[in-house]
């Protein structure tokens, strides 16, 4: 099958469209024809190598972690699923791959694609809706009358985590450029601020949930925003004790992540608020409830741009550039 692959890691590894053999399918896989792939930072980051501690991916490996696409054959253990089937999936760490025209994934890790959805539109999903969901309904368990701050609300996991706060009720505040005021707040945002001229710091105060996806900086003042017994929930670290531990590190890399995040515990513990780190699992139950959502119309993607598949470096780079709104898609069909 053609697949986009990635040789070694490195800043400067472009990767190749290249021949790998067919994915081989366990008792409990389903094989998906890819029909489009979403295109996330993620993607770069294992490239580039920032993930190898946590994630050891054997080389040449296959990046995409967002698929949309149909089922085309099943494993014997396999109940919900059948060939023909329209599904969209975050694949599972360690056994990502959707920028390959086949990908098995765990019946667990797959779901029906909303059927208001194309297949490029779908693809857009997986990996920001489940971070939304994860961090909002899970770690945040944000109610109705509550105040979030989501970062970078113009971005894939913000223009999601918008819709999705809005719909569990609560009020919303953002940052982005100016130029996107009307898009963040068409999503649902009450409170847009322009990063540009403008500190959150000095606006916002006695929030209940700060969901950060920026750097140091702002991960410091995003603590004094927060009112006591706030969560700080953080996507873009560093990680800390509570992800080492759920993630089966060994004692080696469970000691280097409560050295990186004693900062910002600390800090969060003298601001007598919570600090956590996020980083998405696979989860099919998760994404049939964002299924419902979104067929409902409660929540819609937001694409960017949708790139052909042999042109999924370019796409790379395009997102690495940091100003996209909502997500990138690649398209195999």
């Amino acid at each position: 099958m053609k697949a986009f692959v990635v040789d070694r890691y490195g800043k400067k590894e472009s990767g190749r469209i290249g021949e790998m053999p067919n994915p081989k399918l366990q008792d409990d896989d389903v094989l998906v024809q890819v029909h489009a792939a979403g295109v996330n930072l993620l993607d770069s980051k294992i490239k580039n190598g920032e993930f190898k501690l946590v994630l050891p991916y054997r080389l040449p490996l296959i990046l995409g972690h967002d698929v949309a696409g149909v089922v085309v054959e099943v494993g014997p253990r396999v109940q919900r699923f059948k060939p023909r089937d329209e599904v969209y999936s975050r694949p599972d760490d360690l056994r990502i791959g959707a920028f390959a025209e086949l990908i098995a994934i765990k019946e667990d890790s797959l779901a029906i694609k909303p059927k208001a959805l194309t297949m490029e539109e779908a693809a857009s999903i997986p990996l920001v809706g489940l971070t939304a969901w994860q961090a909002l309904v899970d770690k945040a368990n944000l109610t109705k009358g509550q105040k979030v701050f989501i970062q970078a609300g113009s971005g894939g996991v913000g223009t999601f985590a918008i819709q999705l706060a809005k719909h569990l009720g609560a009020t919303v505040a953002t940052t982005t450029s100016a130029a996107n005021f009307d898009l963040v707040k068409q999503l649902g945002a009450d409170i847009a601020i322009d990063y540009r001229k403008d500190d959150f710091e000095k606006i916002l105060r006695d929030y209940d949930v700060v969901l950060n996806s920026q750097d140091k900086p702002t991960l410091e003042k995003s603590l004094r925003v927060l009112r006591p017994g706030g969560k700080l929930i953080s996507i873009s670290g560093p990680p800390d004790p509570e992800f080492a531990k759920e993630s089966g590190s060994n004692w080696i890399v469970r000691s280097v992540m409560r050295v990186l995040s004693y900062g910002i515990r600390k800090q969060a513990k003298r601001q007598r608020v919570s600090y956590s780190f996020l980083f998405m699992r696979a989860n099919g139950d998760q994404l049939r409830e964002i299924s419902a959502l979104v067929d409902s119309g409660i929540i819609r993607p937001v694409v960017d741009r949708v790139f052909p598949f042999e042109s999924t470096g370019e796409a790379l780079a395009y997102v690495e550039k940091g100003r996209v709104k909502g997500k990138v898609v690649v398209s195999l069909r």
